[in-house]
Order: structure tokens, then sequence, then C-alpha cells
């Protein structure tokens, strides 16, 4: 929905965005109306996109391009930049890293990896947060958060391992069909050539040890080949690139995947999951 808080929201992409928008519809002799036909949005969406009360979305921009782009890409070329703008300001430095990772290795202990999030998983899960955001918001978050997801066919892919706590498996969100297609889903991926998936069961802690109590993390091997773990704390981003400080991260990271199941163990655990009827 457009809103005036957008309007302070919006970043810096979204607001070059929109005056290259409105300057090639006045060179081109497009009113709002002509253009939002041609794109197959109404006029007020396109005002609403040229004052940034409601900034493109990625399929306007797709639009824009193949309209006002003349051939040049400024459009296409947004779009990356105007997803990365949609995500928390505590993910934009990770979300840049990720899309150029050579690796990644997650760790989550609550809710799955955004990476690996359905669209009605995430938005499940971003719906209940708290404090509460517009459904504007709401729906950018979405979009941003499934986005992520054109890291798998980026080639080359990066290797991705991802270990998850059994109780996220477990844990629903919107409803028990949402976590039975967001299960599927992960079955689905865990089977891609370029991705570990492994579970640490829920009874570890029986066994004395219990390595991954300190919570969640993620560590990156970047295009440069710098190595950097991402953590989030309440609504805090912790970008760690101290190498003594990523080598003992990660060691205890290597430990949590030596105590969790092996990788087909974890995919027939998820599949039995995927079709369990609650």
């Amino acid at each position: 929905m457009a809103s005036s808080g957008n309007k302070v929201e919006a970043g810096g992409t979204a607001h070059m965005v929109a005056a290259l928008a409105k300057a090639l519809r006045e060179q081109m002799g497009y009113t709002q109306e002509e253009l939002g036909k041609l794109i197959g949005y109404t006029a007020s969406a396109i005002s609403a996109m040229e004052t940034c009360a409601q900034p493109a979305s990625d399929k306007m921009l797709v639009k824009l391009e193949e309209v006002l782009g003349g051939g040049l890409g400024v459009f296409e070329k947004a779009r990356k930049w105007m997803l990365l703008e949609k995500y928390p300001a505590r993910f934009r430095g990770m979300a840049g890293l990720e899309r150029g990772a050579v690796t990644i290795c997650s760790y989550a202990s609550f809710v799955l990896d955004g990476l690996f999030q359905t669209e009605a998983y995430a938005r499940a899960v971003i719906h209940g947060s708290y404090p509460p955001v517009s459904a504007q918001k709401e729906d950018e978050l979405v979009e941003a958060r499934v986005a992520r997801r054109a890291l798998f066919e980026r080639d080359p892919a990066p290797m991705i391992e991802l270990i998850l706590e059994e109780s996220v498996l477990r844990r629903p969100f919107g409803s028990w069909a949402t976590l039975r297609e967001q299960l599927r889903s992960l079955a689905d991926d865990a089977q891609r050539n370029n991705i570990c998936l492994q579970v640490l069961p829920m009874n570890r802690g029986l066994r004395g040890t219990h390595a991954g109590e300190r919570g969640p993390m993620k560590l990156v091997v970047t295009e440069d080949h710098d190595h950097v773990v991402f953590m989030e704390i309440e609504d805090q981003g912790i970008l760690v690139s101290n190498p003594p400080e990523v080598a003992q991260l990660a060691h205890r990271y290597a430990k949590i995947r030596a105590q969790a199941l092996s990788p087909d163990d974890s995919l027939s655990l998820i599949e039995r999951l995927a079709g369990e009827e609650q």
C-alpha cells in the first residue's frame, strides 16, 4: 500500500529509479495513465512509484526496462540494488556478501534459514514478528527474502551447507500445511548437487555435549575468498571478519556438523515429517 511513510523509508536506489522513470516517461511523451497501460499498472501505481510512496517492485522494474529502458539495461541493473534496500538494515551487508559467496555454511536453531524459505513460510514468519510491519513492508520483505533463492541457480553455483535443529522442522508458522509445504521444498533443495543439509537431533543434549547452544550463525567464503561470520542477535546483525575470531567460530560450526545426522538420515527425517498429518 502506498503511503507517505514509504517516502521516508525509501533508499537511494528507489529515489533514483523514480526520478529516472519519470524523466524517461516525460521524454517519451507518456502520461502516467499511458505508461501504466503499457506495463500493466494503474496511473496511481505509476504516480506512487514516481513519488516513492510505493517504490517499484521487482516485477515493475522488469516492465519498466521493456518500455522505458531503451536497451541500456538501467532498470534491470537496478533490480539488484532495489532488492538489497528491501532487506532489514541489519542484514543488508550480509545480503551483498551472500550474493557473490563461494561457500555458505549456515546453522539455524529456531527458524529456517531465509535462503531456503518458501514464500508462504516467509510470509507467516514476517507477518507474525514483533513489532509488526505494514502490509507494504511485509510484501517487500517477503519479495526480498524469496529472491535470495536465485543463488541456487547461479553459475557457478556456490557450495551451501545447512545444519538445522530438529525443532525447526517441527515448529509451524502460519499453519501445518505451510510447514509441510516448506518441508517438501527443503527436501527438494537437499537433493541439489551443491547443497548439503544435516539435522541436529533434539535429543543431542542427552549425549552430554551440544555445540550449538549459543545460537545460529552463518559462515561465508566471499568471492574474494575472505572468510567472515554473520550472526543475528535480536535486531542486531554482527559481521565478524577478524581471523582468530572467525577461526574459533568455524571450529564451533565444525563441531555442530560432527554432532548432526548424516545428510541421508537428515533427508529421510525431513521427508517423514513432511508426510505427517497434524
